[in-house]
Order: structure tokens, then C-alpha cells, then sequence
């Protein structure tokens, strides 16, 4: 019985932990700001990628949720290149495949013998075993379960003085990173915003680890969604997302 618990236990936790971290996500945040840099505050954004239009779809999307939380955070959205002093470079990505390999136990049932019942007659004694079906042995397994590296990054360039003298000085740069399970980068991406909302433009002095769920209001505010229509995603897995 006590092998069989141990056998359990690991299963149990995995699968209370999946439900507790349902629509939870880890995000890290490194933010860095050069000093007095404060006033620059008309911001246009731009793809980060020679491979990406300002005109794409997805950029447009992304570019949404990134003028929000720049809103929120006293940032005015430019009306055109000239009237703006700050220039956003906005590189967003998902990497390859990752692999973790991880071993569990696995029971094997059969018929053994628990316990033996003795009685006596007139001429003998005779004992008797009686079979139960139980855990005879273990074997051991390996498993595999794919995680994404996803990731964000905000690189403020003054604006106004590249126009005078074609100078390309960083005024901040915010990094934004999450590894889970879903390589569904339109799913996660307002989510990674949110969390590196107050830390945009900032000097974090390190990275800063930020857990959140997908349901948050800052992620909603992000996004414009409602907490039903979130709901509605739903999750298949028990791993992080």
C-alpha cells in the first residue's frame, strides 16, 4: 500500500498543480532606461523585423495591445514620423520545440499472496492462502512533455535625434520572456503586455518574474475581451500554459 501511495502521489500533484495553474501564466520582465529621459513621450511603433510590415495583421494586432499599455503608462500615441520623439522597434517571436524528458513508476497488478488462515481437524492442521489481485511489482517509464520560449521586445529610440543627425541612441528597452506549453503566440502575447505594463520604460535594476493570470483585469483591459469569453478558451493540458 505505501508503494502504491508513492506511486500516486507524483500523479496527484501533477494533476492538482494543472489545476491550480489553469490560465496562469510566468512571465519575466528586464526592463533598462537611460537617465533623463523622461520627456519623450510621442511614440510611433515599428516592426522590429526587416520581414514584417508595418501593414500586417498581426502586427496590427500586436501593435493594439502595445499602444494600450503605453497609454496607461502617460506614452501619447503620434499622429505621423514627424510629430513624433520617440521611435518603438517591436520584435516579438517563438522558439523552436523544446523537449523535457521526465521518469514515473508504473505499477503491475497480479494475484499474491496476502495473508494465510490456519485451522485444525481431528487428524491435521491445514493452512490456507488465499490469492488477492494487487500490486506485484513496479516498472519504471519515460515520458516527454514540449515547452515554447516566447518572447517580446520594446526598443525605444530618440526619435528626435535621429532626424537631426541620423544618431541611433536607445532611450530604454524592455524585454519581455515566458516559457509553457502553448506555441500560440496570438494567445499569449497580451498576456506577456500586461505583465511588463509597469515596467515599461523603467530601470527594473534585474529581471522580475511576474505571475498572471489570463483572466487578470490588466489582460482584459489589454485586450477589450471579457472574463466569459476567456473562460471559453478553456485548457486541455495540465502543464503550464
Amino acid at each position: 500500500m505505501k508503494k502504491l501511495c508513492s506511486a500516486l502521489i507524483p500523479a496527484l500533484i501533477l494533476l492538482m498543480a494543472g489545476c491550480a495553474s489553469v490560465g496562469k501564466y510566468s512571465v519575466n520582465v528586464d526592463s533598462m532606461q537611460a537617465p533623463g529621459t523622461d520627456d519623450k513621450k510621442h511614440f510611433i511603433l515599428f516592426p522590429g523585423s526587416k520581414d514584417t510590415s508595418s501593414n500586417d495583421p498581426q502586427f496590427r494586432e500586436y501593435a493594439g495591445y502595445i499602444n494600450r499599455a503605453l497609454i496607461s503608462r502617460g506614452f501619447v500615441p503620434a499622429e505621423s514620423v514627424e510629430q513624433a520623439d520617440l521611435a518603438i522597434f517591436v520584435v516579438y517571436e517563438i522558439g523552436d520545440p523544446q523537449q523535457h524528458p521526465y521518469t514515473y513508476s508504473v505499477p503491475v497488478f497480479g494475484y499474491v499472496d496476502d495473508s494465510s488462515t490456519t485451522f485444525r481437524t481431528r487428524d491435521r492442521r491445514t493452512t490456507i492462502y488465499p490469492l488477492t489481485y494487487g500490486i506485484t511489482d513496479y516498472t519504471s517509464e519515460v515520458g516527454t512533455y514540449t515547452t515554447y520560449l516566447r518572447f517580446l521586445v520594446l526598443d525605444a529610440i530618440d526619435l528626435s535625434e535621429y532626424k537631426k543627425s541620423e544618431k541611433k541612441i536607445q532611450l530604454w528597452k524592455t524585454t519581455v520572456t515566458s516559457r509553457g506549453s502553448s506555441d500560440d503566440l496570438r494567445r499569449v502575447f497580451p498576456i506577456m503586455v500586461s505583465a511588463s505594463k509597469p515596467h515599461i520604460a523603467t530601470n527594473s535594476g534585474q529581471q522580475i518574474n511576474v505571475e498572471i493570470d489570463e483572466d487578470d483585469p490588466s489582460v482584459l483591459e489589454i485586450t477589450g475581451r471579457t472574463s466569459a469569453a476567456i473562460l471559453r478558451l478553456g485548457r486541455t493540458s495540465g502543464l503550464p500554459p
